[in-house]
């Protein structure tokens, strides 16, 4: 069983590569995102929780992830983790996800706790410019969580670009393997593929 870390700034691909692994893999394998283990807050308001700092690391429950991971690595399922972006609270899913013979952990925080690197056969950082990952972003909050065109642009300047600069842009010093272009890179998914289902024989 070989646990996947994939790193990189918000909009930079992160869940189209995993997705693309997993079909060139043509293994079992399973994607956790990172995005679905922030904190709830359960006592705030909505407008309190709009304000929260959602790029920053502490953000994240890790020791969740990593109580997830270990059970998957020892080959126990995990309840699926859903996060609502409309609302800024956890969901609930009775989805049960098992373990593959590759487990795929991505998110901009992916390489932030050391426990979890430690146990990574292989961490892929995505590098593509800071202005073709905030075009994908508003594509995105636009399309799939509701946002407004003043939201987004009002927390990419107060959180997303001070948090890449401060941490998310230097995990790529930690990274085995730089991937450019974004998730849709054909041939590197190609290489990484065949690379892990050699890995996988061994």
């Amino acid at each position: 069983m070989l646990f996947i870390g994939i790193c990189g700034a918000s909009g930079s691909g992160k869940s189209t590569l995993s997705e693309e692994l997993l079909k060139a893999i043509g293994s079992s394998s399973t994607v956790i995102n990172q995005d679905a283990y922030y904190f709830d807050y359960p006592d705030k308001s909505f407008e309190e929780r709009a304000k929260l700092n959602f790029d920053e690391p502490g953000i994240f429950d890790h020791d969740l992830i990593l109580q997830d991971v270990s059970l998957l690595l020892e080959g126990k399922p995990i309840q699926k983790k859903v996060y609502d972006f409309t609302t800024h609270r956890r969901g609930h899913s009775e989805e049960m996800i098992k373990p593959g013979k590759v487990i795929i952990l991505e998110g901009i925080h992916a390489f932030y706790d050391q426990r979890l690197c430690d146990q990574m056969f292989l961490k892929l950082f995505i590098n593509v410019e800071p202005d073709i990952c905030l075009l994908r972003r508003i594509n995105r909050d636009i399309k799939e969580r509701e946002r407004s065109i003043d939201s987004i642009t009002l927390q990419y300047l107060s959180t997303v670009k001070p948090m890449y600069d401060k941490y998310i842009r230097n995990y790529i010093h930690q990274a085995d393997v730089i991937v450019t272009r974004g998730g849709k890179n054909a041939r590197i998914v190609d290489i990484l593929a065949g690379y892990l289902r050699d890995a996988i024989d061994d």
